[in-house]
């Protein structure tokens, strides 16, 4: 299986199209061939004219833990080109920025939700090449999630940096598909197009997306360090907007999920007696753990390891959006008065509940809060969305 990169850079007829231009590259840690050599330095051995670079959340390098860390600009030390921020004094490409090449290849490893950062960052490129007359190439990478979608879709009046537009959590789509979709919708007039992979089978087991055995896990974000956590984002990432800890600073973040004072084992007994169903294509073992950093720092907290792999994954009924959904219901039920929701300005929007920015409105915690509500009322706000979404994204398909 070859992703993007790598077939650009063994196609000679792809590489002539980029020669006598000048060429930017989007890209992060995991930008890495097959061999793992970085798309920046593979780009200036095969003769590509580099210009520029650019750094999603996160920085091209990586450096930066958590959310709201932003990334300064800098001078590449070993190349000489600029490498432009797009998480810090902007999101958005700006003019003099935008000025320093022709074409630019956006290199990014997704997780296959709505709410990593990248998807809107591609989104943000496509907008500003179509305003400055650029090109984008989108050198497509697995979306190591697969195709099964969950959530319910993002709300009119609900967009944001971790909200780009209107589809679900887990929307099934690779980087380059999702550029495709986010040009019609947006009727954006800009050149685009997608370096395809080769030998890519979403649906193939055992990677269901990621190819397994022949490809090196590389982390597109600091927290992001294998493909169980991916799996598992969907349903997990919503724990940023909550109290409980999502397992930063352990060495498992956002596969699994606790706090000091819940008692775990209630809370898995209780997600049984409400929708066993729902637990369905993973295992949960009940775990205890000491965060060294972030939320609960040095306190001893009682919580549940979500395992998202080997024989207890189920690519088909594993739903991670509506496991988490459960486990605050049922936190909900037994300590009603638990302080949940956490009320920050999360990735910069101002005035509204990270819960709510995350799941691109408050459908989702209006139904955790109601002690009237039971899962099927929660099936039922998002089963159309999922089911319309599929419709939707069908022609934008690639593989």
């Amino acid at each position: 299986m070859d992703f993007g990169i790598d077939r650009l850079l063994a196609d000679p007829s792809l590489l002539a199209q980029l020669k006598g231009r000048r060429v930017a590259l989007l890209a992060h840690p995991a930008s890495v061939t097959a061999d793992l050599v970085h798309s920046l330095d593979a780009l200036v051995v095969a003769g590509v004219n580099v210009t520029a670079a650019f750094g999603p959340q996160h920085g091209l390098r990586g450096d930066k833990q958590d959310n709201m860390e932003e990334s300064p600009d800098f001078t590449d030390p070993v190349h000489g080109v600029p490498v432009f921020s797009l998480y810090g004094e902007v999101r958005r490409p700006s003019g003099q920025a935008m000025g320093t090449f022709d074409v630019i290849l956006v290199d990014l490893q997704d997780l296959g939700c709505r709410i990593y950062t990248f998807v809107t960052t591609l989104l943000y490129v496509l907008e500003a090449a179509a305003q400055h007359g650029k090109e984008v190439w989108v050198l497509d990478r697995p979306n190591p999630a697969g195709r099964p979608v969950e959530g319910t879709s993002l709300r009119a009046g609900w967009e944001s940096f971790v909200g780009a537009g209107p589809m679900p959590m887990r929307h099934g789509l690779t980087l380059g598909e999702l550029g495709r979709w986010f040009i019609a919708i947006g009727r954006l007039d800009v050149a685009y197009r997608v370096v395809e992979m080769a030998g890519y089978d979403p649906d193939a087991a055992p990677g269901h997306g990621w190819p397994l055995g022949e490809r090196v896990w590389v982390n597109p974000s600091p927290n992001a360090p294998n493909l169980w956590m991916a799996r598992a984002y969907p349903g997990t990432v919503m724990l940023e907007g909550t109290t409980l800890s999502e397992g930063r600073g352990t060495t498992r973040p956002l596969e699994l999920f606790g706090a000091p004072d819940i008692v775990a084992r209630d809370v898995l007994a209780e997600m049984r007696l409400l929708a066993p169903d729902w637990l369905e294509g993973c295992a949960l073992r009940e775990i205890t753990f000491e965060p060294t950093f972030h939320k609960h720092v040095h306190r001893l907290c009682s919580g549940l390891h979500i395992h998202a792999e080997g024989r207890f994954y189920d690519h088909q009924a594993f739903r991670p959006w509506r496991l988490q959904a459960l486990a605050f219901k049922a936190i909900r039920g037994l300590y009603p008065d638990y302080e949940l929701w956490r009320d920050f300005p999360y990735e910069y929007a101002f005035g509204k509940l990270p819960i709510d920015v995350i799941n691109g409105g408050p459908g989702l915690r209006e139904w955790v809060d109601d002690a009237a509500a039971v899962p099927g009322d929660l099936d039922a706000l998002a089963r159309p969305d999922e089911e319309a979404w599929c419709a939707e994204r069908q022609p934008y398909l690639l593989y």
